[in-house]
C-alpha cells in the first residue's frame, strides 16, 4: 500500500461559498475544458448526444431542496424558510486520504510540497480501490482509458509561469461568475482563504471520519424568516447554528 508523506505545511485547497453559489455549472464546464488537455486528459465523454450520456467530470454540482426549519427558542434559533442549496463536489485533497493508502501500485499519491492529491496514470491499474475508499465520491473512473482520474487543483495551471499571476488559479475558480470559489493555502492561518473560513465558520465534510479534508464550505447566511425580520440580524440565528446544521445535513446527503 502507498505511504503518506509527512503533513505538509502548505495545504492548497478550495473554499466554496454555498451562500453565493447559484448552481450555474460554470465551474464544472471550465474544469472539463481545461483538463481535457491537461495532465490527466483527455476527459472523455461516451455517447454525449445519446439517451444515456456518461463521462468523466472532476467537478460536479448537485442541487438540493432544503426543507424549512422550525424555530427552536431553547437554542435561540429562529426558523429558516425553505431554500435551494447548490453543492459543488470535487476532491477535497485530504490530509490523510484513504484513497492514497489503499492504492496497491502507488498511483494515487499526495504531494509533500503542497498537499495536492494526484493520480499517476502510468501506474494506475484501474482496480477502483481508491474510489471505494473515498467517502466523498470524488474519484472518476474512465471506462475508455481504464484508469482513475480526479481533480488536480489544476496543478499544471497554478504553477505555470507562462500565465499571468492572476490566471494561476484553478479553472473553476477563475470561471465562477459569483466568486463563490476561492483558492489558496489553508495551511497558512494568515492567508486570505484561512481568514475567510474563520470569519464565516467554514466547515469540513464529515470530519468525524478522520481523513481531514482540506477544502472548506462556507455555510449559507441566515435567510429572512416569515416574521418579516432579517435573520441575519445580530439578535437572530447565529452563524454557528447554520454551520452546525449544514455539516449534519451534508453528512447525511453524502452517505446516501
Amino acid at each position: 500500500m502507498t505511504a503518506l508523506p509527512p503533513p505538509p505545511a502548505k495545504k492548497l485547497g478550495l473554499v466554496i461559498d454555498l451562500d453565493t453559489c447559484v448552481g450555474c455549472h460554470a465551474c464544472a464546464t471550465s474544469c472539463k475544458e481545461w483538463n481535457a488537455g491537461g495532465i490527466l486528459g483527455p476527459l472523455v465523454d461516451e455517447q454525449p448526444y445519446g439517451k444515456e450520456p456518461s463521462g468523466v467530470w472532476f467537478n460536479r454540482v448537485h442541487s438540493y431542496e432544503l426543507a424549512p426549519e422550525e424555530a427552536d427558542p431553547a437554542q435561540g434559533r429562529e426558523g429558516q424558510p425553505a431554500m435551494t442549496l447548490h453543492f459543488p463536489r470535487s476532491c477535497l485533497h485530504c490530509d490523510t486520504p484513504a484513497c492514497v493508502t489503499v492504492c496497491p501500485t502507488g498511483a494515487s499519491y499526495k504531494r509533500a510540497e503542497d498537499g495536492i492529491v494526484l493520480v499517476d496514470q502510468d501506474k494506475c491499474i484501474g482496480c477502483k480501490l481508491c474510489s471505494w475508499a473515498c467517502p466523498y465520491g470524488a474519484r472518476e473512473y474512465s471506462e475508455v482509458d481504464g484508469v482513475m482520474k480526479k481533480c488536480t487543483l489544476c496543478v499544471d495551471r497554478i504553477y505555470n509561469e507562462n500565465l499571468a499571476p492572476e490566471d494561476r488559479v484553478p479553472a473553476c475558480v477563475q470561471a465562477c461568475p459569483t466568486r463563490a470559489r476561492h483558492f489558496g493555502d489553508l495551511g497558512d492561518p494568515e492567508s486570505e482563504v484561512s481568514r475567510l473560513v474563520a470569519e464565516r465558520e467554514g466547515v469540513a465534510l464529515m470530519p468525524e471520519l478522520g481523513y481531514a479534508p482540506v477544502n472548506r464550505y462556507l455555510p449559507p447566511r441566515p435567510r429572512r424568516g416569515g416574521n418579516g425580520r432579517d435573520d441575519g440580524d445580530a439578535d437572530s440565528t447565529p452563524t454557528s447554528g447554520i454551520a452546525h446544521s449544514l455539516q449534519r445535513w451534508l453528512g447525511r446527503a453524502l452517505r446516501r
